[in-house]
């Protein structure tokens, strides 16, 4: 079975912000990856893709047995994706947030 992976707003803000924050970071360095900021957002992005088809492998992030929590490393570090299984069709990524942020916002 193939799930549709979609995207609230505010998953989609977190993506901007987690983007910003790393262009602001890398051009606050000497030594700045010019590329590092998408990079991030590609890793985010393939590491959704695993939803497509197996979104009841990752963790439980809740009494629901629907609401779920992806890992994606990216690093030393890496990013995680609340997610709920919306249907027998439909993943909806509710927020996502770097792992050493305190939660999701």
């Amino acid at each position: 079975m193939i799930y549709r992976v979609v995207l609230t707003e505010e998953a989609e803000e977190d993506l901007l912000r987690l983007f910003d924050f790393l262009v602001e970071r890398e051009l606050s360095h000497d030594a700045a990856d010019p590329d590092l900021p998408q990079r991030a957002i590609d890793a985010i992005k393939d590491g959704l893709k695993l939803l497509e088809r197996f979104p009841f492998t990752c963790r439980k992030a809740g009494q629901s047995p629907f609401l779920r929590e992806l890992v994606i490393p990216f690093g030393h570090t890496g990013y995680v994706a609340l997610f709920e299984i919306v249907d027998n069709k439909t993943v909806a990524i509710g927020a996502i947030r770097h792992q050493r942020e305190d939660d999701y916002h």
